[in-house]
């Protein structure tokens, strides 16, 4: 298969629903195709959607091309579909998402594999379908160093940057109001001008996942010495490759890359890429596998 660049244009269960074993089959003529597999099939792209500023697991580098853990374990899927097709000729396209309109990308058919950092809630759930998952992440706060805030008790009166469209700013409303609150909640358009809000003092702190919060901090190089993680634990982020849902022949394909990137340890190896291994501008984030994720991927047949 060629990989072309176009132009950019609760576990254990979800997890045990969709790891039904599918590996390489023969390949299929054209009247039993269906749902994306057909679409594919008849345009000769997969297009991916892609993250800007979702360190480590879809971003761009400073050539503006899409990386990342979830890209990674996207482009296998690609050569397993190009497999299940039995073609060679398969290209890539890479379409830019938001955390608000990556849904209706999906929906809509403008992206066929939605490669971020989505949470897989059961919400989500009913309208989309998600691979295994493949990382498990928390809300946490983010805040300068110096900083008076020491806990989420202490947002009261202050501005919280969260960006549009995410789980984390549903975490957060809920939060101030169970505790009566009176804290503000700002929106960035995406997690790197959510930052940029706490940076230039229009924000007193930032509410995201704390993988993608480690990511912003690695990704801000020197600067990001000035910012720090709070401990606390705020909601529960399981993620996973997002597509169509109801297309089960697609389904079977996303699962069985999962399987066979474990079983392989080719899943370990992706991991350590991105997750301990330097990125692209010489950082580390130099964060272990969970045990919880590492139990998920034997499942899937990961050795010891």
């Amino acid at each position: 298969m060629t990989r072309c660049v176009a132009p950019f244009g609760l576990v254990v269960g979800a997890l045990l629903c969709l790891s039904a074993s599918a590996g390489p089959a023969a390949a299929r003529t054209e009247g039993e195709l269906t749902g994306t597999l057909k679409k594919v099939d008849n345009t000769a792209a997969v297009t991916i959607g892609y993250r800007e500023s979702s360190i480590p697991f879809s971003f761009l580098t400073e050539a503006k091309r899409p990386v990342g853990y979830a890209i990674d374990i996207c482009l296998e899927i690609v050569d397993d579909i190009a497999r299940e097709l039995g073609r060679s000729d398969l290209t890539i396209k890479y379409q830019p998402v938001t955390s608000e309109n990556r849904f209706a990308a999906v929906s809509s058919g403008e992206v066929d594999l939605e490669c971020g950092s989505t949470t897989a809630n059961l919400e989500r759930r009913s309208h989309f379908d998600f691979s295994p998952i493949d990382y498990i992440s928390a809300t946490k706060l983010l805040v300068r160093r110096g900083s008076q805030i020491r806990s989420y008790r202490d947002l009261g009166g202050r501005k919280v940057a969260v960006t549009a469209g995410t789980t984390n700013a549903d975490a957060m409303r809920a939060l101030f109001a169970q505790l009566k609150m009176s804290a503000e909640l700002v929106e960035g358009h995406d997690h790197a001008d959510s930052f940029q809000m706490v940076k230039d003092g229009r924000a007193d702190a930032l509410a995201l996942d704390d993988i993608l919060l480690y990511g912003l901090i690695a990704g801000a190089g020197r600067e990001g010495a000035d910012y720090h993680v709070l401990s606390e634990n705020l909601s529960y982020e399981p993620y996973g490759i997002m597509f169509r849902k109801n297309d089960p022949a697609f389904a079977a394909v996303v699962t069985g890359t999962f399987n066979r990137l474990a079983q392989s340890r080719e899943i370990r190896w992706i991991y350590e890429k991105w997750f301990i291994k330097r990125l692209p501008n010489g950082q580390r984030l130099n964060i272990p596998m969970s045990e919880q994720l590492l139990g998920l991927f034997q499942m899937m047949g990961l050795p010891d």
